[in-house]
Parts: C-alpha cells; structure tokens; sequence
C-alpha cells in the first residue's frame, strides 16, 4: 500500500523575520485567516444591505486597553509571557506579586471585540493595547487571534521581538508594535471616553453612546489589569457605567452591545 503523503499546515501568521518557528508564530491556520477576513466582508456587505443608514455613518469605534500585562520572562531558559497561574512559584521567588500577571484579561478583552457583530459589520476602526510596561501594540480589526491565551502569549513575544507579524497568505499586518503615544494614531474628530468604576460621572452606557453624534469617532479606552484605572490625561470624558468593578470584558461587551444598538447592528 503506497505511503499516504502528509500535508503541511494550510498556513500560518509568521513574523517579519524566520519562519517555521511551530505554533509560537501561528494565529490560525491560512484557511480559518481567509475564511475569518470573508466572513466579516460577508458580514459587512450583509449588513449594509439590511442597514442602508450605515453607508452614510463615516466613524469608526476605535479601543484603547490600557496596562495590559504582557511582561516577556524566561522560565526553565524559555521565553514566555509571564502568567500567574503557570509561572506562580517562579514569579514569588523573585518577590513578585503573581496577581500582576495576568495577561488572560487582555486576551479575553480582545476577543470580545474581535468576535462582537459590532467588528462582524466592520464598524471598529482600530484597537490598541498599552502595556504595564509602556509599549504600544496596534492589533488590526480583522485578526484572527488565537483561541487559547497560551497560543496568544506565545503570539506576542513574537511581537514583541520581531515588532510585526503578518498573514502568510497575504502579507497583511495583523499586530504590530509602534511608537507611542496613542493619541498619535486616534482621528482627529475622536471623541475620547475613558472608563473607570472610580469615576464620580455614572452613566447608562446605551444612552451615553446614542448620545454621541456620529460626526465623531467614538474612542473607548477600557483598563486591561487587576488593579488600578486608567488615565485620564487625554481623555475628553471619564464614566462609570456601572455601580460595581466589572471585568475588561463584560465592560467591552456593553460598549460593543450600546454600539450595535446605536447603529442597528442585528
């Protein structure tokens, strides 16, 4: 019986310089990267056609998440994405809190914009991530991340060591490392929310977003971390949208549900 010949992997996400670096480099496979980018023209299309008003609404929702825990560390002489849970012994030994490192908040923050209908009808314009530590990573609309964080950590220390990594199929960037500040890359009619539970300005958020005139770009810049808030230094509004701390990604999820419902996205 004649040997059946495996095939190579439909494709993969490699960064700017080696390839072949295993599943550290991947984001999806090439056929769910193409079926991903079809779906969300078939989406937008559909959506367009269903929503006529929408062809005439020029803004775009863009999102700030703020100090991301995302610290590149070597455990066992490996590069890894520092994690609580994983690297917990490790991290308390050199006096460190475990609870600093968490970077599942910023994943499951990501993937509950990517996956809205809100990015589905092609409605977010961009997405942006601080880290803890200062840098700034662009994460483009029609990604398609990973589906465990392992995977996504091992996909940001490529990032974070080679400053881009790009489809395979296309050669478009999918997240890249660029200079800060934000504000650089945020439109000129932005309109710049800040969200925090200490915020003395309560909010429902589906009457705050209706609220905004669709002149502006809505920016929504959500905290990505434990502890703490997030800055208010160049933000034109400060909410709260709720009377309790809600995690990154429920809060993200109402803004993107407000949003959906704003421009009637079903």
């Amino acid at each position: 019986m004649a040997k059946r010949k495996r095939g190579k992997a439909l494709g993969s996400v490699e960064s700017d310089s080696k390839k072949g670096r295993g599943e550290r480099g991947k984001i999806e496979s090439k056929a769910d990267d193409v079926i991903a980018s079809q779906q969300r023209e078939e989406a937008v299309a559909k959506c367009s056609k269903s929503n006529p008003h929408l062809r005439d609404v020029k803004s775009r929702a863009v999102f700030v998440l703020e100090n991301a825990s995302l610290t590149k560390g070597f455990v066992h002489k490996k590069k890894k994405i520092l994690r609580c849970n994983e690297d917990g012994n490790s991290l308390l030994r050199q006096g460190k809190n475990p609870n600093d490192y968490q970077p599942d908040i910023v994943f499951e923050a990501l993937r509950a914009i990517l996956d809205s209908k809100l990015n589905k009808a092609g409605m977010v314009g961009a997405i942006y991530v601080k880290t803890d530590a200062g840098l700034l990573l662009e994460v483009k609309p029609h990604v398609r991340i990973p589906r465990t964080c392992k995977r996504f950590c091992g996909v940001v220390v490529d990032v974070l060591e080679k400053s881009c990594i790009r489809s395979k199929d296309t050669g478009d960037v999918l997240i890249r490392m660029v200079e800060g500040p934000v504000t650089r890359y945020l439109p000129e009619n932005a309109r710049i929310t800040g969200l925090s539970y200490s915020s003395q300005k309560s909010v429902q958020i589906k009457d705050y977003v209706s609220g905004i005139s669709d002149d502006f770009n809505p920016v929504f810049v959500v905290g990505a971390m434990v502890n703490g808030k997030v800055s208010e230094e160049y933000t034109n509004d400060y909410v709260s949208i709720s009377d309790y701390p809600l995690s990154a990604k429920y809060c993200l999820g109402m803004i993107c549900h407000a949003l959906e419902q704003k421009w009637s996205i079903f």
